[in-house]
C-alpha cells in the first residue's frame, strides 16, 4: 500500500530533484522480416515496426499526464541489423537503405531513436557482418534517429581484435563525414564487451535475439534524487550512507515499475525490463559527478572517485532489485563526460582524465562514454582504446562500451556543442604515444581462465 507520504515525496522527486522515467523502449525482432529481396525486406520492416509501435508515443504521453511522472524519451530497439540483412544486403549502400527505412519509420511513429544499427561479432565476423560495420558511417551521416553499436568481445568469448581495428577506422570515418554537425554521428555510435540483450538505452539499444517478439523495457533516472537524499546525510559514517542509496534506488525504481506496468498493459505488449541506472541530463542537479562530490570529493577525478562510485553503483542495485523482480539492461551508474555537468566541471578543474575515466569503467555500469577527443587522434589510438574496455569487460565479466567522439578540426581546449541530452564536452587530450604495431596483428585475444565455467 501506497501510503500519502510517500505520493507527496515522489512529487517533490519529480518537481525538484530531476526524477523521470527516461525511457520507455519498445523491443521488436525483425527476424520474421528477413528476406532475399531487399525492397520487400525493407516494406516488412516498416510494416511490422509501425504495427507494434504505432501507439508507443501516445501511450507514454498518456501515462505522464496521468500519473504526472515524466517520460523523457520513447525508442525502438531492433534485432542487429546485421543478421536481419544479411539474406538481402550485398553492399554498403543496400544497408544504408535499411537504415534509412529505420529513420523513416522512427519519424512516422514519433520516437526519439531507434537502436539496433548493429552486429554481433565478439568471435568472429561473417560477410554480413562486415559490411554493416563499414555501412556504419553512410548510415549515421544520412539519418537522424537510428543508432548504431557494434558487440566485439565477451567474457566467453575473448576480444575480436579484427573488429576493434576495423571499428577505430569507422568511428574515424563517421566522425568525418558527419563533421559539419560536429561529428554528431560519432553520438550515435557504441562499441562494447558483453552487450546485453535488454538494454533500453541509446545508443547501444538492440533487441536481442534471446527476447520474444515484442517487449517493453523502462529506463529510470535520478542522480539529483539521490544527491539530495546525500545532502540530508552529510557526514554520516559509510552504513548510513549506504542505506541512504539504496532506500533512494528503491523509490526511483518503484516509479519505473509503476511505468513499465501501465505501458504494457495498455500496448498489449509484454514487460520486458526496469534498467535502474543513474542516467546523468546536462541539467544542473542532475549529476552523477555532483553525488561523487556529495559522497566527500572535491571532485570527480579526485582521489578516492573509484571507490565512490563502485559504492555508488552496488548499493544503487541493492536497493534496485529489491523494487523489481526483472531487472536488466545495464543498471548502475552511467559517466558521461557530455551528458553530465559535473564531469564537465571535473574536466575543466583539470581532475578528470581519459585514464581516470577508464580506471572509473572498472565499478561503473558502461564504459568511456560521450568523450570529445581531438580531431587528428589515429584511428589505431581509438582501436587501442576501444580495446582496453573491451579487456576491462572480459577479465571483470561485465558490460563495458565507448563512445568516443573525435572532433574533426578541433583540438584540446576547444569544446562541442551538441544540444539536448547529448549536451556539450570540452575535448579531452589523448595519449600520444602510438598502439599501431599492437592493433595492427589482427586475430583475436583469447577468453580469460575464469570463462570456463560449464
Amino acid at each position: 500500500m501506497i501510503t500519502r507520504r510517500e505520493v507527496l515525496e515522489t512529487n517533490e522527486m519529480i518537481q525538484k530533484e530531476n526524477l523521470d522515467v527516461r525511457t520507455i523502449t519498445m523491443g521488436i525482432s525483425l527476424l520474421d522480416c528477413m528476406d532475399a529481396s531487399l525492397e520487400e525486406c525493407r516494406k516488412k520492416i516498416h510494416d511490422k515496426i509501425y504495427s507494434k509501435a504505432k501507439n508507443l508515443v501516445k501511450t507514454g504521453k498518456d501515462i505522464e499526464r496521468e500519473f504526472g511522472i515524466p517520460i523523457v524519451n520513447k525508442r525502438i530497439s531492433v534485432t542487429p541489423i546485421a543478421i536481419v540483412g544479411s539474406a538481402c544486403c550485398k553492399t554498403i549502400e543496400d544497408y544504408a537503405a535499411i537504415a534509412k527505412t529505420l529513420d523513416d519509420v522512427a519519424k512516422e511513429v514519433g520516437v526519439n531513436f531507434i537502436g539496433g544499427y548493429s552486429a554481433l561479432v565478439s568471435k568472429g565476423s561473417t560477410p554480413s557482418d562486415e559490411l554493416l560495420m563499414k555501412s556504419i558511417p553512410l548510415a549515421l551521416s544520412t539519418t537522424d534517429r537510428v543508432c548504431s553499436s557494434v558487440n566485439l568481445g565477451s567474457t566467453k568469448t575473448g576480444i575480436n581484435m579484427d573488429a576493434v581495428r576495423l571499428m577505430g577506422d569507422i568511428i574515424k570515418e563517421t566522425a568525418e563525414r558527419t563533421k559539419e554537425q560536429d561529428s554528431l554521428g560519432c553520438a550515435k555510435l557504441v562499441v562494447f564487451c558483453n552487450a546485453p540483450d535488454d538494454n533500453p538505452f541509446m545508443a547501444g539499444a538492440f533487441h536481442g535475439v534471446t527476447e520474444g517478439d515484442c517487449v517493453v523495457h523502462v529506463g529510470v533516472s535520478g542522480p539529483g534524487v539521490v544527491k539530495t537524499a546525500l545532502e540530508k546525510v552529510r557526514g554520516e559514517n559509510f552504513e548510513v550512507l549506504c542505506e541512504t542509496v539504496k532506500k533512494t534506488a528503491f523509490k526511483v525504481t518503484r516509479v519505473g515499475q509503476l511505468v513499465a506496468k501501465e505501458a504494457s498493459a495498455r500496448l498489449g505488449v509484454p514487460f520486458g525490463i526496469i534498467d535502474l541506472s543513474l542516467a546523468p541530463t546536462p541539467a544542473i542537479g542532475d549529476s552523477v559527478a555532483d553525488i561523487l562530490c556529495e559522497i566527500g570529493l572535491e571532485h570527480a577525478g579526485a582521489p578516492g572517485t573509484t571507490a565512490a562510485l563502485a559504492l555508488l553503483n552496488d548499493q544503487v542495485k541493492k536497493g534496485g532489485v529489491m523494487a523489481s523482480s526483472y531487472v536488466g539492461g545495464l543498471s548502475g551508474a552511467f559517466i558521461p563526460v557530455s551528458e553530465d555537468q559535473g564531469m564537465i566541471n571535473a574536466v575543466e578543474a583539470g581532475a578528470l582524465s581519459i585514464e581516470k575515466l577508464e580506471a572509473m569503467t572498472c565499478v561503473c555500469s558502461v564504459g568511456l562514454d560521450m568523450i570529445a577527443i581531438p580531431g587528428n587522434t589515429s584511428a589505431s589510438t581509438i582501436s587501442a582504446i576501444i580495446a582496453d574496455e573491451a579487456a576491462i569487460g572480459v577479465v571483470n565479466n561485465k558490460t563495458t562500451a565507448v563512445r568516443v567522439i573525435p572532433a574533426i578540426g578541433k583540438d584540446v581546449g576547444d569544446e562541442l556543442e551538441f544540444g539536448g541530452l547529448f549536451g556539450s564536452s570540452p575535448i579531452m587530450p589523448v595519449h600520444d604515444k602510438s598502439a599501431e604495431r599492437f592493433v595492427a596483428r589482427g586475430g583475436r585475444i583469447p577468453a580469460p581462465l575464469h570463462s570456463l565455467k560449464n
